[in-house]
């Protein structure tokens, strides 16, 4: 196996399993993958292999870090510590049971292996060549030295290998494919006919009794939450920048440090796009190829090029500056030189080359037609510099004090209010979860402190306390009455629909005709698909949930729909159709085997986990 992972290695499969692997290595560090230092405090063994605290709250701290770090706004507040150490637990021991495994399997790389690899990495590549400085510098971020860095790789390598190979090992049969996608493609043949609301309109009735029974039996459901009214002060950025009095001279000063990126560059660009499907790739090498031959890009582009409006013009699109197309378009765009031809884009619209046509550059506006937008960046530019040691004096002051006004006088700030903000929040700044949960802390609300100084946005930042704090109480009836009666008078509608369904269906299938049962007119569908959109959703997914028809009897089934009910007839099943060769089943089959082997995978694990010897001090 290790002359296979040796000749493998500059393959797709090793390629990823080498993304894992830094990814893996980038989330949860080197203490995730090798064992800890013998002598220290462990938190478990795992047949005998220590698994120690060191280690383990190391692993903790950083996935404490990862999961702040994708938080729209950071707040340690917000994590659940408990959980975190369970995860991070849990995943420690899968880890060693792995690593033994392979080690069991005597699987190992050699130095000259690992230095193959790392020396593959485009991590550590500059311009297509192994660079040692990028190297030990990322393996530094990582919080790693080389050596570890390395006997990870040795450990991890051989272990995404064995997942690779079980991962890999998952079959699907041809025929099971082939009939999932004849059940996927089929298409029926149904009849809907739609009763109305109002045909049971005479029906429905709701007395008082009802709602009282209701109010009594679902009491829980009409309380007023627990609420607290608050007061608070938002210190930003904006509010720090309108008291910023910058003067002509400055303002003429950054105009002319300005003056190089207010001059406007705009590029013209042409360019050949390719609808992206399977065969996207194929297309796009033919037309690199015969670009490479000597072929006009115009006539490629208007060969090729499925936007029709610029294939017309060779591709042309002529002048834009930034902002104007997708992110990824206008980065490689904004990359070429003049006439050089882009590698392929992909963007929501497809796959793209771009040739950049020609640059120019407009003059400076005047100052006085951008005096106003310069005015409002240098004061925003001066208040940054200020805004962290305000915040600072902020977050002492109100720390210290016993109300709010005498933070915000001192900080020439207004105190706030806002009312009924319950535990799921309110109106900003109060939608921000971990300023609620201060707010509803016992320190806060029931000792009378102010909450934390809590940054809720971009260069925002607010302190508050509580004002006046009220239980969850019961509604009366007569503040809830209305909203009662509306729910039962719908669950009603929906029960007197379904039964009129039921005896239309009943007549239907004793022989009766709609217009014996005055049930309006049968409206025809025929060879329907899954996603069609000429019925209403829940009229097609019933239609595809009925049973076969026997014989020339139709099935019947109905569906409420946000007008009434639909009784539907089932009338003909028609098999999908399949290409033994269609890259429809092709695709289809590897998604099913690679389920498979996924299942493979973690039944695996499972095996190896049970069999191990797990203790937990």
């Amino acid at each position: 196996m290790l002359q296979d992972i040796r000749e493998n290695a500059q393959g797709t499969i090793a390629k990823i399993i080498i993304g894992l692997l830094i990814v893996s290595l980038s989330i949860w560090g080197m203490d995730a993958i090798v064992g800890g230092f013998s002598g220290e405090p462990e938190v478990a063994t795992v047949n005998g292999e220590e698994i120690t605290e060191r280690e383990f709250l190391r692993v903790v701290q950083m996935e404490s870090q990862r999961r702040l770090s994708e938080m729209e706004s950071p707040d340690p507040a917000l994590l659940d510590e408990d959980q975190i150490r369970k995860e991070v637990l849990d995943s420690l021991i899968q880890e060693q049971v792995l690593i033994q495994d392979a080690n069991e399997q005597g699987l190992a790389l050699t130095e000259s292996d690992v230095d193959a690899l790392i020396t593959q990495m485009p991590q550590f590549q500059v311009d297509g060549q192994f660079n040692r400085d990028r190297f030990v510098a990322s393996v530094r971020n990582l919080g790693m030295g080389v050596g570890e860095f390395r006997n990870a790789m040795q450990k991890q390598y051989v272990v995404n290998q064995i997942r690779g190979g079980i991962m890999q090992s998952g079959l699907v049969a041809d025929e099971n494919a082939a009939q999932l996608l004849r059940i996927q493609n089929q298409t029926r043949d149904f009849r809907s006919v739609q009763i109305p609301e109002t045909a049971v309109a005479d029906e429905l009735e709701v007395t008082e009794a009802d709602i009282e029974a209701s109010y009594e039996e679902n009491s829980a459901a009409f309380q007023q939450p627990e609420q607290v009214d608050a007061a608070y002060i938002v210190l930003s950025l904006d509010s720090l920048a309108e008291k910023v009095e910058v003067t002509q001279s400055e303002l003429e000063a950054y105009y002319q440090q300005r003056a190089d990126d207010l001059a406007r560059e705009e590029r013209r660009a042409s360019h050949i796009l390719v609808e992206n499907s399977a065969d996207s790739g194929d297309t796009i090498a033919t037309i690199e190829e015969r670009l490479n031959a000597g072929e006009s890009f115009e006539d490629l582009a208007k060969e090729f090029s499925v936007d029709t409006v610029s294939a017309k013009e060779g591709g042309d699109l002529g002048y834009a500056g930034r902002g104007v197309y997708d992110e990824a378009f206008e980065e490689a765009l904004f990359s070429l030189d003049e006439g050089e031809v882009s590698e392929p884009v992909q963007t929501s619209f497809g796959v793209h080359l771009i040739r950049l046509d020609e640059v120019r550059r407009s003059d400076v506006p005047p100052l006085e037609d951008l005096e106003q937008q310069l005015r409002k960046e240098l004061a925003r530019e001066q208040a940054q510099e200020k805004y962290a040691e305000v915040r600072a004096q902020l977050a002492d002051s109100a720390y210290a004090a016993d109300d709010l006004a005498g933070p915000a006088k001192e900080m020439g700030l207004e105190v706030r209010e806002m009312a009924g903000i319950t535990k799921d929040g309110g109106e900003a700044p109060f939608d921000h979860a971990g300023l609620i949960r201060q707010l509803f802390s016992e320190d806060v609300l029931e000792a009378g402190y102010n909450t934390e100084l809590i940054d809720v946005g971009n260069n925002v930042s607010v302190v508050a306390r509580v004002r006046e704090h009220h239980e969850a109480r019961q509604l009366a009836l007569e503040n809830v009455q209305n909203d009662i009666r509306r729910s039962l008078e719908a669950r009603k509608t929906r029960e007197l629909l379904a039964e009129r369904a039921q005896a239309v269906i009943a007549g239907l299938e004793d022989g009766k005709t709609l217009e014996e049962l005055n049930a309006g007119d049968w409206q025809q569908f025929e060879d329907q698909a899954r996603n069609t959109r000429v019925a209403d959703p829940q009229v097609v997914q019933t239609a595809f949930s009925l049973s076969r028809p026997s014989g020339s009897k139709p099935s019947y089934g109905f569906a409420m729909t946000p007008s009434g009910v639909s009784v539907i007839a089932l009338d003909a099943v028609n098999d999908g159709s399949v290409e033994d060769r269609s890259e429809e089943l092709r695709q289809l089959r590897e998604f099913m085997a690679s389920l498979d082997g996924q299942r493979e995978y973690a039944a695996y694990q499972q095996f190896l986990r049970n069999r191990a010897e797990i203790a937990r001090p």
